[in-house]
């Protein structure tokens, strides 16, 4: 389970992604990268990561249901996920 500051952290970056996105894209569109540039850092996209909403955890990141693949087992045991189900043959 990662810090908490870690998943603070990521929550701050995705609030100024979000804040500066149509900003930046004005900038690239005019081609305008000195004014870009000054922008902060962690308002680009490219400083997010994906993490498990539930564990913080960054690796093992399953995009469709947004958690960790440990968390996404753990649902899938429990009966948590509509449609998913444990394979055997």
């Amino acid at each position: 389970m990662a810090k908490e500051s870690v998943k603070a952290r990521d929550r701050k970056r995705r609030l100024l992604v979000q804040k500066y996105a149509a900003k930046r894209m004005a900038l690239k569109a005019q081609g305008d990268y000195v004014s870009l540039d000054k922008l902060p850092k962690n308002a680009s996209p490219v400083r997010l990561r994906n993490r498990c909403s539930m564990t913080g955890r960054g690796r093992g990141y399953i995009r469709r249901f947004g958690v960790s693949r440990l968390v996404f087992r753990k649902w899938a045991s429990e009966g948590k996920l509509p449609g998913v189900r444990k394979a055997s043959w």
